[in-house]
């Protein structure tokens, strides 16, 4: 559904069928799962519960559906088929929301929840939901009829759902938290116990765990890594960066970072163990299989649409990279970089063959760390190519990574980046857990 386009109903959704870009049917809607947050605040919604034709019931993410449109679900085809484990700050919509008993506000009166409207944010990929749907007098069934005045409200407007209401401890903890960057959630778990903080982390989502895990100390990573069910783990590092996933692997005991690796899907699992085979210190140790690439008779327009990913950091959003087939590395010969800036300069139509950089010299993978600063520090760069003897791209290094890796191993004790959270009663907090 496009921002802007009409709510859903969550009973609508109910046994829908889900779809992947081919066409095929893939399962359908048995739940939704939210995530309710402190105060009055929507819930988020996270993803959909979908049932395959094993019968397995899987978790499917809101990041992955393109699309809900005329009774059924449109997907980008990528599901994880692993059993769908509710968490501990998760609800499900069906199962425990619907025919609930709240609370309106302004008078007082209990009411039964008979439905719920979800919506997409505008300019945004999340989902919320909105506005409830109520039945004053005789409770009944979700999606039944029962006597009684019907109204929809806004979700503010009752009360009864709240993180707040529905219990404390790492729940509570989490919703307070929900709006700060990875940088300061990470600093957050670092200093609260080592029970509560795998209570967060265990209820964190996989992309949430995945950016606060690359921003934690190695030791906080191991150990919240070592806590996870190996499964989940295996999720988590496909998640992360590859080249934040590869050092984090690389610290491992080599039984368990081999039992990881079967367990993830084989090309992620090829990206880190080519990357592992790199110093830490040098371009290829630092540098991410993942860069955008592009060939050289693609579009300034289709550029632009890569970099306008939201998912992708500022550093690599920066710069596009030019390559004779194949598109993922290690790539065909490289032929040079197209900065972003050039881009907005350009006409759509414009082949970004004819318009790279082939100036620089990219960055080869034994490349040592001070070689590399030196790099960023002459040429004003955020971001490097990184290409072997045959000159076939083999991924790029981003000037977070470098910095990362220059700073004291104790940087992330400083508090600069706390302004939005009490450091202090995160401590306290933590230390009575």
């Amino acid at each position: 559904m496009a921002a802007g386009a009409p709510r859903i109903f969550v009973s609508h959704l109910s046994g829908v069928a889900v779809f992947d870009p081919n066409g095929d049917q893939v399962g359908r809607v048995r739940d939704l799962v939210v995530m309710l947050r402190v105060g009055q605040k929507p819930p988020r919604l996270l993803g959909l519960v979908v049932e395959v034709a094993t019968r397995r019931r899987i978790f499917l993410p809101m990041t992955r559906v393109t699309g809900v449109q005329s009774g059924q679900v449109l997907t980008t085809g990528v599901l994880n088929v692993r059993r769908f484990e509710q968490r501990p700050t998760e609800r499900l919509v069906f199962g425990e929301l619907l025919d609930r008993r709240v609370t309106l506000a302004e008078t007082g009166e209990e009411v039964t929840v008979l439905d719920l409207s979800v919506h997409q944010l505008p300019a945004r990929r999340d989902w919320e939901i909105d506005k409830i749907f109520v039945r004053r007098g005789r409770r009944g069934g979700a999606f039944r009829r029962s006597k009684g005045e019907a109204l929809t409200v806004e979700w503010s407007a009752v009360t009864g759902f709240s993180a707040e209401e529905q219990g404390q401890g790492a729940e509570n903890l989490l919703a307070t938290f929900e709006q700060l960057r990875p940088a300061d959630l990470a600093n957050v778990l670092h200093h609260l116990s080592a029970k509560r903080r795998a209570e967060v982390a265990a209820a964190l989502d996989d992309d949430r765990l995945a950016d606060v895990l690359e921003e934690l100390p190695e030791d906080d990573q191991i150990e919240i890594l070592g806590k996870l069910a190996e499964e989940r783990a295996a999720d988590v590092l496909e998640a992360m960066d590859p080249d934040d996933a590869a050092d984090l692997l690389g610290e491992l005991p080599e039984q368990d970072k081999e039992r990881l690796l079967s367990l993830m899907k084989p090309d992620d699992a090829a990206d880190m163990r080519r990357l592992m085979a790199y110093e830490e210190h040098t371009a290829g140790g630092l540098m991410t299989t993942e860069p955008i690439v592009l060939r050289p008779d693609a579009t300034v327009a289709d550029a632009l649409a890569r970099i306008r990913n939201p998912d992708l950091s500022p550093a690599h959003a920066a710069q596009v990279y030019v390559c004779r087939p194949p598109d993922e590395t290690p790539t065909g010969k490289y032929l040079g970089t197209v900065h972003f800036q050039r881009l907005l300069r350009d006409p759509p139509y414009t082949l970004v063959g004819s318009i790279i950089d082939d100036d620089l010299q990219p960055l080869e993978p034994d490349a040592a760390l001070p070689v590399v600063a030196g790099f960023f520090a002459t040429y004003d760069m955020v971001a490097a190519p990184v290409v072997d003897d045959s000159g076939a791209l083999l991924g790029a290094v981003t000037v977070d990574d470098v910095l990362d890796h220059m700073l004291p191993d104790d940087w992330r004790e400083t508090e600069y980046h706390l302004e939005e959270a009490d450091a202090e009663g995160v401590r306290a907090d933590g230390a009575g857990a």
